[in-house]
């Protein structure tokens, strides 16, 4: 039943009512879902190329206070995602997306404004950066927000879907803007015209919140206060998977944020127009990732992943040194690939290790107690999806700032590289220690055997 926009008595479990009625609402939603989160990540990435051309346009700013400027969008946006995951539970999905997507008007106006001015105190220019960070919080509640609507043997698919869509704007926005900010209808000349890296997205904005407005739907069944779901904070799971999390897409969005820079630094004479390719094939990785977790199990999948990376960032460390760039792009290509297939596997285990301890709990002997407790999971799977999400969101702080201590202390990003292979391995022994040692599941969570299944 729906009334303004709300929908009551939603149950994508329901096979008869998935198919005549909950398929087609699922997917109009996530269809404007992915819409405005894509826009989301490309408000939160356009400094990671505005801030490549800031010296040719006249600002006389340190490559340490530009990996700054990349890097502050990262923390504004991994802990904006906290309010924004428990947004959707008491305003509704339908109702906080038009909110958050007006929202990044304010980053991409004080863009406009600033990016002509080279006068402008760095101070200032920090702060306007900072506020791209709303776009960041996008994630968080689009993803806590599609998860109710699809049924959980598809919700890999679908949230890999919907997170693919997003990351997607990362690459549009290193591809789109080093075009637009070299052309513009007012002016010639050979300045670069850094005000279009926002003027381009203003329109689709508008288009998103007012699509969201018209076509998108609130679910009564996410309906939870703050406490409700601040219960997940206490599970040792949320934590776990939060930094997992951090490992795939904190790492994506980290190397998004700095590549184009990396790229500058390392091959000045190389155009940074290569750097959309990177979070291209993470964001086409990501389904893939989450589709291979529906088959083979999240947990396995993570764990190879892992591996893979670490090998891949050792790859990284000899293309620095042999000074290679066919070799530099290549791995951190590769490396991209890993963290969008991580990025979907690890999100696939949220939802599945939840419902098995809820339906432990339960005893799911009586079909009214099985709903109840999956009504349960299907919420805190939410929560737990944000708060990693969150959590995770801060490897975009962290990793251009590695990046930018290892210049500066170095003259290169290798120390930088040489710490992530050693976080990578901890990543792979966390992940078989606590989903895939047998006697660990035999001892403390039997039935989450589910999250490989």
């Amino acid at each position: 039943m729906r009334t303004k926009r709300w929908i009551a008595d939603f149950d994508p479990e329901n096979g008869e009512y998935w198919t005549k009625t909950g398929k087609r609402i699922a997917w109009r939603n996530l269809v404007w879902s992915v819409f405005a989160e894509n826009l989301g990540f490309s408000v939160w990435m356009m400094w990671s190329v505005v801030a490549t051309q800031l010296p040719k346009a006249g600002f006389d700013y340190t490559p340490a206070q530009l990996f700054q400027l990349v890097a502050l969008p990262g923390l504004v946006g991994a802990l904006i995602r906290f309010p924004y995951t428990f947004a959707v539970p008491k305003f509704g999905g339908r109702n906080w997306t038009i909110v958050s997507a007006a929202l990044l008007l304010i980053p991409s106006t004080l863009l406009i404004v600033l990016v002509n001015r080279p006068e402008t105190p760095f101070w200032l220019m920090a702060l306007a950066a900072a506020t791209a960070g709303l776009g960041g919080g996008n994630f968080a509640s689009s993803m806590a927000n599609i998860s109710f609507f699809f049924p959980d043997k598809e919700k890999g698919l679908a949230l890999g879907l919907n997170a693919a869509g997003g990351n997607i704007g990362v690459s549009m926005v290193q591809l789109v803007v080093p075009i637009v900010i070299g052309y513009s209808v007012f002016s010639e000349g050979t300045a670069p015209h850094l005000e279009n890296a926002a003027l381009f997205w203003v329109p689709l904005i508008v288009l998103s919140f007012v699509g969201a407005y018209l076509f998108m739907d609130n679910l009564t069944t996410a309906r939870a206060n703050v406490r409700d779901q601040l219960v997940v904070a206490r599970r040792r799971h949320t934590w776990i998977m939060s930094f997992l999390y951090i490992g795939t897409f904190g790492s994506f969005v980290g190397f998004s944020a700095a590549f184009p820079l990396l790229l500058k630094l390392q091959f000045p004479e190389v155009s940074t127009n290569l750097a959309f390719l990177g979070p291209l094939v993470g964001s086409l990785a990501r389904p893939l990732g989450g589709k291979l977790a529906d088959h083979l199990g999240g947990a396995r999948i993570t764990f190879f992943n892992f591996i893979a990376m670490a090998v891949a960032s050792l790859g990284l460390l000899w293309s620095l040194e042999q000074h290679s760039l066919s070799a530099f792009v290549t791995m951190f290509l590769v490396l991209f690939t890993t963290t969008g297939v991580g990025n979907g596997s690890t999100f696939r285990m949220i939802p599945a290790i939840f419902r098995a301890i809820h339906l432990k709990r339960s005893g799911a002997a009586e079909s009214e107690a099985r709903a109840a407790a999956l009504i349960v999971a299907r919420r805190e799977t939410a929560a737990v999806l944000g708060f990693a999400a969150a959590i995770g969101a801060l490897g975009g702080f962290f990793i251009p700032q590695a990046f930018g201590a290892s210049v500066r202390a170095t003259g290169g990003p290798s120390l930088a590289v040489t710490y992530l292979v050693g976080f990578y391995v901890v990543c792979v022994v966390a992940t078989w220690w606590c989903y895939l040692r047998s006697s660990f599941l035999a001892r403390w969570r039997p039935s989450l055997a589910d999250a490989n299944a």
